[in-house]
């Protein structure tokens, strides 16, 4: 197992030679040791991909797709491996998730392949009849890549194959939970023939490799995936470039009286659970009218009793796995002595289950009589949790799923199709899902925050991460 950083083309210690232990949510095992990178790392990978992207920004379309192809062979190749490393050090169950995130890594590779042989431009018309005006999309150069631990292979797939597909070079700061994830695709993209420079990797806390990457003039666009928090200061680094960011969110799953209730319960199982919840996407409130919550409480309980089963991982019957990390274990605990303290009933669930090897195993948990006042009603909790609101009709499902100032993903339940369309029109949300779950995504499809949210701005998934990474070049041809 490789446990170095990339840069330039080499696998190599950081410039200090210090080193950080990487520790396994599942077994608190110590998994292996990865460079320490410092600022001075950070500056010569940015070196590195500034002298690169040239050359592979003048390479033809085709040239860049077929490198992406054999990346995602490789991944395929390396199915069981990179699965079993992903359940090892991020927490999902192998079975239920694991297998999927590495095909989505492979498809990301393919698709972003695809579309770079589709990247048009344009010939517009000019005032003058012998002109004429060419605008065609170029790369931006150093794309800069902060990427978290909940999907370690997705996430930054999703941000670094339509960055090299378009013809820029990378610098890359995984999440410092998850580096062995992150090392196990940057090999990939080595192995695959990428040339040196243009996928440079540096491991270390955020604070030191992610925020020089944000703020170094020698990077010229940055994609963040993480929290409101931490996208803020990036942001604020990295001024004046080019930024996509795709922050938090909480849902809200919305059950109106006329939903079908199975449905509804369905969606809610794979928006809470999915990843233990530790989803951007993740119903982490869910409104339900006062008329059907009696029912669907009932079918939620017994849903989660029949069909989320926390244990090993490696277990082909788990279904969820342990939190990633003390930090959110002990968010959730206080969201949820939080919502104790204001009043909510918790009805299933609620404490860190006993008898695991680590502590952040967490109970599937359901809350009852949440109201706004709570944090776990505002915020991004990022745990195994459904916060049950009620409402009263639409007006008020509308206000409160605008309380929490989030607008990533939103569910409406109802099977009155002309009002789920006239609501999902009215709702502030980059995605608006009609009778499935909040956590619905497909690949080739824009995802982000809505204007005026806090859950970012810019879109990832398929050409929409492409064309984030190039701009336009207009040039003028005088005929006469």
């Amino acid at each position: 197992m490789i446990d170095q950083m990339t840069i330039g083309g080499e696998w190599v210690d950081s410039e200090s030679g210090e080193r950080f232990d990487v520790f396994s949510p599942v077994t608190g095992e110590k998994i292996g040791s990865v460079p320490e990178g410092t600022r001075e790392d950070v500056r010569r990978a940015v070196a590195a991909a500034g002298a690169a992207w040239p050359a592979w920004a003048a390479r033809s379309a085709f040239e860049r797709a077929a490198v992406l192809e054999r990346a995602a062979a490789l991944v395929h190749e390396r199915r069981e491996a990179m699965a079993r490393l992903l359940t090892i050090e991020q927490g999902k169950p192998l079975a239920a998730e694991a297998y999927d995130e590495v095909d989505a890594l492979a498809e990301y590779f393919r698709m972003s392949a695809a579309d770079g042989l589709r990247l048009e431009g344009h010939l517009l018309p000019s005032k003058d009849p012998h002109k004429r005006v060419l605008v065609s999309r170029v790369p931006r150069g150093v794309v800069g890549v902060i990427s978290p631990w909940n999907w370690p292979y997705t996430m930054p797939g999703e941000l670094i194959a339509p960055a090299l597909a378009a013809g820029n070079a990378v610098v890359w700061a995984c999440a410092p939970s998850t580096p062995f994830c992150a090392i196990a695709l940057a090999a990939c993209l080595v192995d695959a023939g990428l040339p040196a420079g243009l996928l440079n990797l540096v491991t270390g806390p955020g604070p030191v490799v992610g925020d020089e990457i944000a703020a170094n003039p020698g990077t010229h666009a940055v994609g963040f995936i993480g929290s409101v928090a931490t996208g803020r200061i990036v942001a604020g680094r990295a001024a004046g470039k080019d930024l996509l960011l795709e922050l938090g969110g909480n849902g809200p799953q919305i059950i109106f009286e006329d939903a079908d209730l199975e449905r509804a319960v369905a969606g809610t199982l794979l928006g809470s659970f999915l990843c233990a919840g530790q989803s951007c996407s993740a119903s982490e409130l869910v409104l339900v009218h006062e008329r059907v919550k009696d029912d669907y409480m009932d079918r939620l309980l017994a849903a989660v009793r029949a069909n989320i089963r926390l244990g090993d991982p490696f277990a082909p019957e788990t279904t969820m796995g342990p939190l990633n990390n003390e930090k959110t274990a002990a968010k959730m605990d206080a969201h949820l002595a939080d919502a104790r303290a204001l009043g909510a009933g918790i009805v299933a669930g609620g404490r860190r289950a006993p008898g695991f090897p680590t502590p952040l195993y967490y109970e599937p948990t359901v809350l009852d009589r949440v109201d706004s006042r709570m944090q776990i009603a505002r915020d991004e909790t990022f745990g195994p949790v459904v916060p049950v609101q009620t409402f009263a009709g639409d007006e008020d499902a509308l206000r409160l799923a605008a309380a929490s100032g989030f607008g990533l993903s939103v569910a409406l339940y109802t099977q009155d199709i002309g009002r789920g369309w006239r609501l999902a029109e009215r709702i502030r949300a980059g995605t608006v899902v009609l009778n499935d779950s909040t956590n619905w995504f497909e690949d080739h499809i824009p995802f982000g925050g809505a204007a005026g949210t806090q859950s970012g701005f810019g879109r990832v998934g398929g050409r929409f991460g492409l064309e984030r990474f190039t701009e336009t070049r207009t040039i003028f041809v005088d005929l006469s």
